[in-house]
């Protein structure tokens, strides 16, 4: 093979794992706020299902503090995690330019 199309493969190839490594990191960063207002939308769902309250607004408060309260917690987490990745990024950027 010529060695330009070996070069571009491998470029491919980098980008794809770039790819991959953001999919998993959003994946990763935002599975702890959605888990924690999934649990409380199901807990809150029982609640209205027992009581027979039929108020839609009713979910509304107790999630958005729950993910307020989950960002407060790992916010600096979800941060370093974002950053670390970024700074290897700008890292390969002379690695994909040759």
């Amino acid at each position: 093979m010529d060695s330009a199309v070996i070069n571009n493969l491998s470029t491919i190839g980098q980008i794809l794992e770039l790819m991959r490594k953001a999919v998993m990191h959003v994946f990763i960063l935002c599975a702890p706020v959605l888990g924690a207002a999934l649990v409380v939308g199901l807990i809150v769902a029982i609640f209205q299902a027992t009581t027979s309250i039929q108020e839609q607004t009713l979910t509304f408060l107790p999630k958005m503090l729950v993910i307020l309260g989950v960002i407060a917690l790992l916010g600096g987490w979800m941060l370093a995690t974002m950053r670390g990745y970024t700074v290897s990024l700008f890292a390969m950027i002379p690695n994909l330019a040759k």
